[in-house]
């Protein structure tokens, strides 16, 4: 029986006001095309810090960082390990982000075009929103999910909470942009941070760390705490995860837009290395959450599907009160997730899909329009999305096979875009089609019954591992086939 009461709600109402009011109050500032979508590029250090945490931990991250702690102990914590060492290693040593931003462009597709051409810069943008809206297409419902669970809700009432968390976050993105996510994000950040930390104090006080290790030991022996020996994970789960998580570092659009937006290459540079340790954070604390359900429920009461374990657990652990700032905490993470990917993934598009359709230059007024126009739109998308997909597997392994579909290609070619002279559009284009085809393919033949079994076998671990080498080749074969006089193309200086 959940415990979210009145004074729960209370909670909740309160923080949901004050949040909304005050990512509408900056609206007044948006007035030119780079205040809605890089805030002017003047964003300071803990600011982006706050920003990029925010943005990076939303109800989504909660279940499926959950999962990998219920599923696979403290073994699931792996993958935040390996983001945080990506994080520190290129905000100290500026690999690819400092000529990205130096460059002072607005998209990385945009970035594509001064070396590879208009071309590719309009395939790199339909193949990042392709990747980026597959994968934040499940958002909506597993933090519909979430709250349905966590405060005892009726599962009928799963499609009217999803269209609610979607006007909440679409009215203040739309309005404000930027300047409304990273206002909005400061203050979810707070909320955040406080709830997340209360909630693990009492489980660590009430359940216990030796009765979480004992439940690990008892289901999962030494996988449980050694990810290359879990069954589940090994070898080929580290390597995807290397690569993938190293390549969403230095291309994630959420993330490079926090970069874009800093107020100099410096600044952006910080604010990857020090917000680094919280990415182990991110999957740590949610996993402790997780390991928490696997000590106390029993497999009948979670049933089928185990992301669903970690908020049922909350529903009957935390007690009122704490239970607000709990769903008001999830909220604030679900709200500055949802709304900076929607942001970004428009920014892509006004930028580099409809880049050729533009004749002549718009007006900031004209532009501003088109970017809320589109961000409303993905909006409905997320929302008819989310009602119909149906996720195979566990939530964290769909998310990374979605992201490299753009994550494989969009790396490689920033790579050699930064660093070898000789790449050229040939292996961009080769890079694309490969990065896109290998993932897409393999969820697609995933939705069939006779094609199920075979994408089961490959996985998405051999799937991604694949889809990177392919990447990869097909940039150096393609750029050595059709050499291309590189003199005057006007590509990246990485000297700064």
């Amino acid at each position: 029986m959940s415990h979210f009461s009145w004074v729960d709600g209370s909670i909740v109402g309160i923080y949901l006001l004050v949040t909304m009011v005050a990512g509408i109050m900056v609206r007044k500032y948006v007035v030119r095309v780079d205040h809605f979508l890089l805030a002017g590029r003047e964003m300071n250090l803990y600011l982006g810090i706050a920003s990029l945490a925010a943005t990076e931990f939303g109800v989504v991250t909660c279940m499926y960082t959950a999962q990998n702690g219920y599923d696979k102990g403290f073994a699931g914590a792996t993958p935040g390990i390996i983001a945080a060492l990506a994080m520190l290693l290129v905000g100290l040593t500026g690999f690819c982000v400092k000529p990205l931003r130096d460059s002072g462009v607005m998209t990385i597709p945009e970035l594509f075009e001064k070396r590879y051409g208009p071309r590719i810069r309009w395939l790199s943008g339909v193949v990042i929103v392709l990747g980026g809206l597959l994968n934040m297409g499940v958002f909506l419902r597993t933090g519909g999910e979430f709250l349905v669970s966590a405060c005892g809700m009726d599962k009928g009432h799963l499609e009217i909470t999803m269209t609610a968390l979607l006007a909440a976050v679409a009215i203040y993105t739309i309005l404000g942009g930027m300047l409304s996510v990273l206002v909005a994000d400061f203050l979810q950040f707070i909320v955040m941070s406080a709830g997340l930390m209360a909630v693990t104090v009492l489980i660590l006080k009430n359940v216990g760390w030796s009765a979480m290790t004992a439940a690990v030991e008892k289901h999962y022996g030494a996988g449980g705490f050694n990810p290359f020996v879990h069954p589940k994970m090994g070898w080929d789960y580290i390597v995807f995860n290397v690569l993938g998580n190293t390549a969403a570092v230095l291309t994630w659009q959420t993330t490079i837009q926090r970069l874009l937006a800093a107020k100099d290459t410096a600044t952006g540079q910080r604010v990857y290395s020090r917000t680094s340790f919280f990415f182990v954070c991110r999957f740590l604390i949610p996993g402790i959450w997780g390991i928490a359900a696997l000590a106390t429920l029993t497999p009948e009461q979670v049933g089928g599907n185990t992301l669903h374990a970690m908020p049922l657990f909350l529903s009957q652990f935390v007690p009122m009160g704490l239970m607000g700032l709990l769903i008001a905490a999830m909220l604030a993470a679900d709200m500055s997730t949802d709304s900076s990917y929607m942001l970004t993934w428009g920014s892509v598009i006004y930028n580099d899909i409809l880049a050729p359709f533009r004749k002549g230059k718009w007006s900031e007024k004209r532009g501003i329009l088109w970017n809320r126009m589109i961000v409303a739109l993905i909006g409905v998308f997320l929302l008819v999305y989310g009602l119909w997909y149906e996720i195979k597997g566990d939530l964290w392994s769909y998310l990374l096979e979605t992201g490299t579909i753009y994550l494989a290609s969009m790396s490689t070619l920033l790579i050699a875009c930064c660093y070898w002279k000789r790449a050229n559009s040939w292996g961009a284009a080769g890079a694309i089609i490969c990065g896109a085809f290998i993932p897409l393919t393999r969820l697609t033949l995933e939705q069939f019954p006779y094609t199920a079994d075979f994408a089961a076998r490959v996985g998405p671990e051999k799937g991604g591992i694949t889809t990177f080498a392919c990447a990869a080749a097909a940039m150096v074969i393609g750029s050595l086939l059709k050499p291309q006089n590189t003199a005057n193309n006007g590509g990246v200086q990485t000297d700064g």
